[in-house]
């Protein structure tokens, strides 16, 4: 992003995986893949409801509805299971509707941006790799911080490497974990049906607004504050 930042003085923080790649469903397999490798059966539903937050967090969650405890040495295999089923599925993976577009959008009018996701950057690359991001955007990952989602750490991180404070960051996210990370920023969030959460849902998480997807939030982006 060259040249002088816009007059609007915000920046957008972006999660990824279902935000800007349509990647949620391959996680959900990957992940029963690697869950049902260390003999822990659970429907893809409950699998989904869990995605967007970190490996840990889930694990911990998948350990409260099956009962069964998963030692450090299991939770290291699953995790890497699904490090390798998820790079299996990379091939489907695709960009949203609008979402190049709309960070076509902001980097020519120099809305500074970011990306924020839970994921470790040896998954994230896939979908990355499907993305043209312009010059200076960081990327921030599970690897950068202490804590991922629903901690606010990814999204802290983000608006630090941008020099935005975080009451001018508008957080885009299609999952409950990401706004949940966005009121503990104590920043504000966009909501994004992409991931599969419904609209009351993202809005019981504290998204200030809801849409399709990131071409729907590009037909609306006045709305959350953005003069182009």
């Amino acid at each position: 992003m060259a040249g002088t930042r816009n007059a609007n003085s915000m920046a957008f923080l972006f999660d990824l995986d279902g935000t800007l790649i349509d990647s949620v469903y391959q996680h959900v397999l990957a992940w029963r893949e690697a869950t049902q490798a260390a003999g822990i059966e659970l429907p893809v539903w409950r699998i989904h409801r869990q995605i967007g937050m970190s490996g840990g967090l889930m694990l911990n969650a998948l350990w409260r509805e099956t009962g069964q405890p998963v030692s450090k040495k299991d939770a290291e295999r699953i995790q890497r299971v699904h490090a390798e089923a998820y790079a299996k599925q990379a091939p489907s993976l695709r960009v949203l509707p609008g979402a190049q577009e709309l960070l076509d959008t902001l980097a020519e009018h120099r809305v500074p941006h970011a990306i924020a996701t839970s994921g470790r950057l040896q998954s994230a690359r896939h979908a990355l790799n499907l993305l043209r991001l312009h010059e200076r955007v960081p990327v921030i990952t599970r690897d950068d911080v202490r804590f991922a989602k629903p901690d606010p750490d990814l999204f802290v991180a983000a608006g630090k490497r941008l020099k935005v404070p975080m009451s001018r960051c508008v957080i885009v996210g299609d999952s409950v974990w990401d706004l949940l990370a966005a009121r503990r920023a104590f920043a504000l969030s966009v909501g994004l049906l992409s991931g599969g959460y419904g609209r009351e849902e993202l809005e019981r998480a504290g998204a200030y607004r809801v849409y399709q997807d990131p071409a729907d939030l590009l037909k609306h982006v006045d709305e959350v504050g953005v003069r182009l």
